[in-house]
């Protein structure tokens, strides 16, 4: 993915929370790449860049591009993944899991519109991230 502008939704999981990924589009699998690196707690900004991590492209239908990433935290160490490039997605379908405290990384086009605030709990499966506009 390029450096262009994206909307960014960072979700902390604590170590007691359910740690299952789900897909945030309907796309395509266009790439994974993972990461090598430290476990610092997920919560922290510099764990999107310093932390161990597998970042999963997706092209949409519409033929942008949308991300997400999977942050092993401070207890985390084993990340999951069960996608492959090529691989066709739902929004909402579960992908993988990383094993306790993590973070997952949204990035969606700039346009999108959120519809989640900092601090919501939310629900897997369930709480709508943002609106594709």
């Amino acid at each position: 993915m390029d450096d262009g502008p994206w909307l960014k939704v960072g979700i902390f999981l604590s170590v007691i929370d359910v740690h299952v990924n789900r897909i945030p589009v309907d796309g395509a699998v266009t790439r994974i790449a993972y990461r090598r690196g430290k476990f610092l707690n997920a919560s922290l900004d510099k764990a999107s860049t310093d932390n161990e991590r597998n970042a999963i492209a997706i092209r949409l239908p519409d033929g942008r591009e949308a991300a997400v990433v999977q942050i092993a935290g401070l207890i985390a160490r084993r990340i999951l993944c069960d996608l492959h490039e090529g691989a066709t997605v739902r929004a909402g379908a579960r992908f993988g899991l990383i094993r306790f405290g993590s973070r997952t990384d949204v990035y969606l086009p700039h346009s999108a519109k959120p519809l989640v605030s900092v601090g919501q709990t939310m629900i897997g499966g369930e709480t709508v991230i943002a609106e594709l506009v």
